[in-house]
């Protein structure tokens, strides 16, 4: 039987990983919407983000017990297969059986781990979009996972800037699509 949280999570990595993937050359040091970050930035977060989930959910282990073994550059001399390595990774640790729910402790506490790999999802589906923005390449999203990640940060939306992490967000144009709602709630502009 198939899990929805799990098929969004998996249809979120492919989609991240068709961009990785397009990346050129010459690209990997090319701006992005994100502060600060150039498309090399970009996918090591996205990599170390992945590379967090074997640990945290696979094995128990705290976000104290890793420490600091992500931070820096994760990505090497071949990005894209760094990429691909820790996403199945992510994809494997998130599918064993039980693993959505399984208590995972996070640096804001405990958590479900279904709902780590939901906002893992919303992660992927908003930087498929800056990382297509900055490679320039198709930036529409798939409607259903625009729908699954609107719905995921729509209840805690507004205090996604007083983290620091985040843009404060933006208001959309009138009869703005989902897409459009979803990247003004994260700061973004289309």
């Amino acid at each position: 039987m198939n899990d929805p949280l799990l098929d969004r999570h998996g249809e979120a990595l492919d989609l991240f990983t068709d961009r990785v993937h397009a990346v050129r050359a010459d690209q990997w040091g090319a701006s992005t919407p994100c502060a600060e970050w150039s498309v090399r930035d970009l996918v090591n977060h996205l990599t170390a983000e992945q590379l967090w989930v074997p640990p945290l959910v696979s094995e128990g282990r705290t976000m104290a017990e890793v420490g600091d073994a992500f931070d820096g550059d994760v990505l090497g001399d071949d990005p894209v297969a760094a990429w691909d390595r820790a996403a199945a990774a992510a994809r494997a640790a998130f599918a064993e059986r039980g693993a959505t729910d399984r208590t995972v402790r996070l640096s804001y506490g405990p958590t479900r781990g279904g709902a780590y790999c939901a906002q893992m999802v919303l992660d992927a589906v908003v930087h498929t979009w800056d990382l297509s923005r900055g490679i320039g390449v198709n930036e529409r999203l798939p409607g259903p996972l625009v729908d699954y990640a609107l719905a995921e940060v729509e209840p805690y939306a507004d205090s996604l800037s007083q983290s620091g992490l985040f843009d404060a967000p933006l208001q959309p144009p009138p009869g703005a699509d989902a897409q459009s709602r979803l990247l003004a709630m994260l700061g973004r502009a289309m």
